[in-house]
């Protein structure tokens, strides 16, 4: 039986449509490379919630001699605070320590949540691939906390702060995948704000009284 040719024609038509329309719909996907963040809640140090902050506390003795080494966490989008308080161990919702006395709230836009390698919007991607990556803040934040359960805890080589600055560079936040304990150090206290005054009282009391016993 002969097939009219007119529907030779049609048949080839079509399958040329969808030959051109293909790459279009590729373009139009991988463009889409902005994440849409959800809004965050207010900053509540009386219900110590602390959205998508880096937050400080004063460490017994410790700050007694030296009022601006501390303990630290960061919080997840919904403010539970998640810290390295101990080896194999990783607290939530509970501030080793005591109550926080300074936090600083990130910009999520200052992180880079990549799909894939073509979607980094930080200027070290490779780097960023090879440290790890994370879609989301808390996304980031899950990773390392994992990570850090099975570590050791050392007051010098991997404490809080290392703890803090793995999920900075998860996070590729401000584009930057090189924080560690001092910049992270610098970043808090030079960016931070104290939660009330009482705090500033119990950060730097002691280190007065010391200072003071010491002199007389």
């Amino acid at each position: 039986m002969l097939i009219p040719q007119t529907t030779i024609y049609i048949t080839e038509r079509i399958v040329l449509m969808e030959l051109e329309s293909g790459p279009d719909v590729e373009v139009v996907s991988s463009s889409s490379t902005t994440q849409e963040l959800w809004p965050l809640g207010e900053v509540d140090p009386k219900g110590a919630r602390f959205p998508c902050c880096i937050v400080w506390t004063p460490l017994p003795v410790v700050s007694w001699l030296a009022p601006y080494i501390g303990h630290v966490g960061i919080a997840r989008e919904d403010g539970t605070i998640l810290d390295f308080a101990g080896s194999n161990f990783v607290n939530v919702d509970d501030l080793a320590f005591g109550g926080v006395a300074r936090c600083l709230q990130l910009d999520r836009k200052e992180c880079c949540f990549p799909v894939n390698l073509a979607t980094h919007v930080c200027v070290r991607s490779y780097e960023h691939s090879e440290a790890g990556t994370a879609i989301s803040w808390d996304d980031g934040l899950r990773s390392v906390a994992r990570h850090f359960e099975h570590k050791c805890y050392n007051l010098f080589t991997c404490n809080s702060h290392s703890f803090v600055a793995s999920c900075l560079n998860r996070l590729a936040y401000g584009g930057s995948v090189g924080w560690n304990v001092l910049n992270l150090a610098a970043l808090v206290w030079l960016r931070g704000r104290w939660v009330d005054q009482m705090a500033v009282v119990r950060s730097f009391l002691p280190f007065a009284a010391v200072s003071c016993v010491g002199v007389c």
